[in-house]
């Protein structure tokens, strides 16, 4: 059965949980959007989970944001289909879906009131696009990427024997 993962904003007004196979917080993206939006130390850590086991409490109180993507290797600004949600009460970033991939939902591990598995080790990627104060902690046993890796989410849990039946 996979692991149920119960989280919530700050100031309690929204309360959620969702279903996950792949519920270590291995996973550091250092990108403009991840950071700004929530990651205080340089980084964001998001999760992965089966959207159709979103459950919702205080949803009247949920704002969506979706981000402006501008850089170097595009010319134009676009809108990011990632929906990312957050508390309109306190602020509090709760998770990103995205409608290209209907059946994933990730929520941030900031938002994550349950205990999570300790990872054997991280994954930092958009390394291109982190602030320049920002030292990354890259240990022995983690990896690292400019943009992002070919390892999908769920292949990470299976190769390093994480994945929650």
């Amino acid at each position: 059965m996979p692991m149920l993962l119960k989280g919530s904003c700050r100031c309690g007004a929204v309360k959620f949980s969702v279903e996950s196979h792949t519920p270590a917080p291995y996973q550091l993206c250092y990108c403009s959007i991840c950071r700004k939006q929530q990651g205080g130390g340089g980084y964001a850590i998001n999760l992965g989970a089966d959207s159709s086991t979103l459950t919702i409490e205080g949803e009247e109180h949920l704002g969506l944001y979706r981000a402006e993507i501008q850089d170097d290797e595009r010319p134009h600004c676009e809108t990011s289909t990632g929906e990312r949600r957050f508390c309109r009460e306190c602020g509090s970033a709760l998770w990103l879906y995205d409608p290209t991939w209907p059946e994933l939902v990730h929520p941030f591990a900031s938002a994550i009131d349950t205990d999570l598995p300790v990872p054997p080790g991280r994954v930092h990627l958009m390394l291109k696009y982190k602030a320049n104060w920002v030292e990354p902690d890259i240990r022995e046993s983690d990896t690292a990427f400019d943009l992002y890796p070919e390892e999908s989410i769920a292949e990470w849990h299976r190769r390093n024997g994480m994945w929650v039946e």
